[in-house]
């Protein structure tokens, strides 16, 4: 069986990882059997959550482990895509986990003291006080200077960042369009990353800008209800 290691659920959405939601997301549309182990990414490959371990490898990166996944138990999702669609979902990826995911990893880790309490309770939580406070403030300046900052988006303006997040939005919102789900009438690997990524930016208790665009597009909040209904059911009375 396939042991998925990521944060412990919080906010009443599936993870408060974007890539946790992703993955679990896809195991749950492949139907393959899996279990949760919760725990922090302290030790865990390339130190950061979610990574899976199976017949004793242990592999991360959601995007590898996807692509080991569909080498291994079959590409049930996304095998009938014509090149051009390939293409397309390849680009919406992209702009969902190397765009749009730093401005909600900014709002977290760095926009306002509230957010950031918010997100410290929801990681560091579980742990003692003193381990907590320590643990958290270590973790917090490693993830501002080495991973927004140094990837650029921590040396933007708000407003900035902002505005960057609402270009997103809007590609995805018109993208979808009236559609079921991002490629069409049938859920893709694109339905995993979007999902994981929207959710925790509109259904969370971080605000921003970009949040409050987020949930002004009907059709992006339409999609994150539909998804948890089919796909994490047991959550709906958790809204």
């Amino acid at each position: 069986m396939i042991t998925l290691y990521q944060f412990a659920p919080t906010w009443g959405i599936p993870n408060l990882g974007q890539f946790n939601v992703k993955l679990e997301t896809y195991l749950r549309m492949t139907h393959l059997e899996y279990k949760v182990i919760e725990t922090l990414p302290l030790k865990a490959p390339k130190g950061k959550l979610p990574y899976i371990e199976d017949e004793g490898q242990k592999i991360s990166d959601s995007r590898f482990i996807i692509e080991y996944l569909k080498e291994k138990y079959e590409d049930t999702l996304d095998k009938d895509l014509t090149a051009q669609e390939r293409a397309m979902m390849t680009a919406m990826q992209r702009l969902l986990e190397e765009s749009l995911y730093w401005v909600g990893m900014y709002t977290r880790w760095l926009y306002t003291d509230e957010n950031w309490q918010v997100n410290k309770q929801a990681i560091f939580g579980g742990m003692p006080p003193v381990l907590r406070d320590i643990a958290a403030l270590v973790y917090r300046r490693m993830v501002i200077s080495k991973q927004i900052y140094g990837q650029g988006m921590g040396r933007r303006t708000a407003d900035e960042i902002f505005h960057l997040g609402e270009v997103d939005l809007n590609a995805l919102s018109e993208f979808l369009g009236e559609k079921a789900y991002f490629m069409g009438d049938k859920a893709t690997s694109l339905d995993a990353s979007a999902f994981g990524c929207l959710i925790n930016i509109m259904r969370v208790p971080i605000e921003s800008p970009v949040k409050d665009y987020a949930l002004s597009l009907s059709n992006l909040s339409a999609y994150c209800d539909r998804m948890m209904a089919e796909f994490y059911p047991e959550l709906m009375g958790s809204k």
